[in-house]
C-alpha cells in the first residue's frame, strides 16, 4: 500500500523527523488560502501515487498570490502523465502546499528491504533529487548500502559510516536522531520502502525531508488499523478495488488475453508464457488456492467486462484444490456469468484427467491444453485470428 507524500510526512512528523512546513489542500480555494497563510514562496506539489510528478509538471513554485490560485486552479483536476502511470495518466485530487525551503545540498536516502539477504538496507547517496535507477547507472561509486540486522537494529558504528560518507560531519547529532529514528519508524509500521529524495541540507546546516514516499506491506494492513485509514480508494482502479473486496488479486494490463490463474507465481508465469508466444495478456488475476465457483465467477465477470479481452485463457494447478473441483467450479460459474469470448483452459495437479474430461463432456465451447506452452500457443492464435478477422471485416466496410 503506498502513501501520499502528506501522509508520508505526517507519519515522519510523529517520529521527529523534520519536514517543511505545510498543508494538504482539496480545492483550489483552499490551496490558495494555505499559500496565504504560508507566506510566500510555496511550492504546490500534487499528490498522486506515483513517481516522476516533478518532471510531468505536478510540482510547481509560487512567489504571489495571484501565481498560487493560477497553478493551484491549473493542478487540481490535471491528467498527470508520467513515465510510471503510462499514457493515460492520473487525476491530481489534492495538492500539498508547503514553504519553501532554502537548499545547500541534496541527498538520498532510503529503507528498503533486499530480498537476496532477507533484511532491512539502508541505501544512500550524497546525489539527491535523481532517481536512484539514475545514480547507479552514472554515478555507482557514489551509492552507500548497509545491510541492518533486524535482530540488533541501526547501530552507531552504521550510522557514523553513514554520516562519513554522506559527508554530513556538522549534522552529526541531528542525522544521528533522524535515521535511527526513520528506522523505528521503518519497521513499526511494517513498510516495505521508506524514501525521502532529497533529504535536504539547508542555508542553516540543519536537515529537512523535502520529499518522502512510504510503501507498506499489504500483508500486514490487517495490524495496522491506522494505516489502512490512509488508504486513498480514488487512486485504484475500480475493477482492481472490486476484486480487492472480493478477495481476488488483480491488476488490469493493456493486452488482449484474458489470464485466470490460482498463485501469484502461476500467474506471472502463465503471462511471461503469453508473450513468448507472441501475445499480450490483459491482466493479471489471481483466484486464489481454492479457485471455488464463487471467485471463478467475479473473475469471469472482471475480465469480460474489459472490451479488448478477445479470449480468455484458464491456467489452473491443482495442489489445494483438486483439477475435477477446479473443473466444476468453471462449469457452475458459466451458468452465472455470460462468457462470449473463446476460451482456452489448462489444469495440471491432482486429479488432472478427471478435471479435462469434465470439460471435454461439458458440451462447452472450450479448448482444452495439454500443457501450459500449448495452451499459450492456442490463445494467442485465437487472437490473432480474431484481429485479422476484425481487420477484414474493416476493409469489406470501407469497400462497401
Amino acid at each position: 500500500m503506498k502513501l501520499h507524500e502528506y501522509q508520508a510526512k505526517d507519519l515522519m512528523v510523529q517520529y521527529e523527523v523534520p519536514v517543511p512546513e505545510g498543508r494538504v489542500a482539496y480545492f483550489p480555494y483552499d490551496a490558495w488560502m494555505v499559500a496565504m497563510e504560508l507566506g510566500f514562496p510555496v511550492v504546490l506539489k500534487a499528490q498522486v501515487l506515483t513517481g516522476g510528478r516533478g518532471k510531468a509538471g505536478g510540482i510547481k513554485i509560487a512567489n504571489t498570490a495571484d501565481e498560487a490560485r493560477d497553478i493551484a486552479q491549473e493542478l487540481f483536476g490535471k491528467t498527470l502523465v508520467t513515465a510510471q502511470t503510462g499514457p493515460q495518466g492520473t487525476k491530481v485530487r489534492k495538492l500539498l502546499v508547503e514553504k519553501v525551503s532554502s537548499i545547500k545540498r541534496e541527498l538520498y536516502f532510503s529503507i528498503t528491504i533486499d530480498r537476496t539477504i532477507g533484511k532491512p538496507v539502508v541505501i544512500a547517496s550524497k546525489r539527491g533529487g535523481m532517481s536512484i535507477e539514475e545514480v547507479s547507472e552514472l554515478y555507482p561509486e557514489d551509492i552507500i548500502k548497509i545491510p541492518i540486522d533486524p535482530a540488533v537494529g541501526f547501530l552507531p558504528y552504521q550510522i557514523r559510516r553513514l554520516k562519513y560518507d554522506l559527508d554530513l560531519i556538522e549534522q552529526e547529532n541531528e542525522m544521528s536522531i533522524i535515521v535511527s529514528n526513520l528506522y523505528k519508524l521503518f519497521m513499526d509500521k511494517d513498510c516495505l520502502l521508506l524514501e525521502m529524495n532529497p533529504l535536504v541540507v539547508t542555508d542553516t546546516n540543519h536537515l529537512i525531508a523535502l520529499d518522502a514516499k512510504i510503501e507498506i506491506d499489504d500483508n500486514a494492513i490487517f495490524r495496522r488499523k491506522e494505516i489502512a485509514k490512509m488508504r486513498d480508494l480514488t487512486e485504484y482502479n475500480p475493477d482492481e478495488l472490486e476484486a480487492r473486496f472480493a478477495g481476488l488479486n488483480f491488476i488490469k494490463l493493456d493486452g488482449d488475453i484474458g489470464c485466470m490463474v490460482n498463485g501469484a507465481g502461476l500467474a506471472m508465469a502463465t503471462m511471461d508464457v503469453i508473450k513468448f508466444a507472441g501475445g499480450r495478456p490483459a491482466n493479471f488475476l489471481d483466484v486464489g488456492g481454492e479457485a471455488t465457483p464463487d471467485t471463478i465467477a467475479k473473475g469471469f465477470e472482471i475480465i469480460t467486462r474489459d472490451p479488448k479481452v478477445k479470449a480468455l485463457f484458464i491456467n489452473i494447478f491443482g495442489g489445494i484444490v483438486r483439477c475435477d473441483k477446479v473443473a466444476n467450479g468453471i462449469l457452475q460459474a458459466l451458468k452465472t456469468v455470460e462468457v462470449k469470448v473463446p476460451i482456452v483452459v489448462r489444469l495440471t495437479g491432482m486429479n488432472k484427467e478427471e478435471g479435462m474430461e469434465i470439460l471435454k463432456n461439458s458440451g462447452l465451447a472450450f479448448s482444452v491444453a495439454q500443457d501450459i506452452k500449448e495452451a499459450a500457443h492456442m490463445i494467442t492464435q485465437i487472437t490473432k485470428s480474431k484481429k485479422e478477422e476484425k481487420e477484414t471485416t474493416k476493409e469489406t466496410n470501407k469497400e462497401k
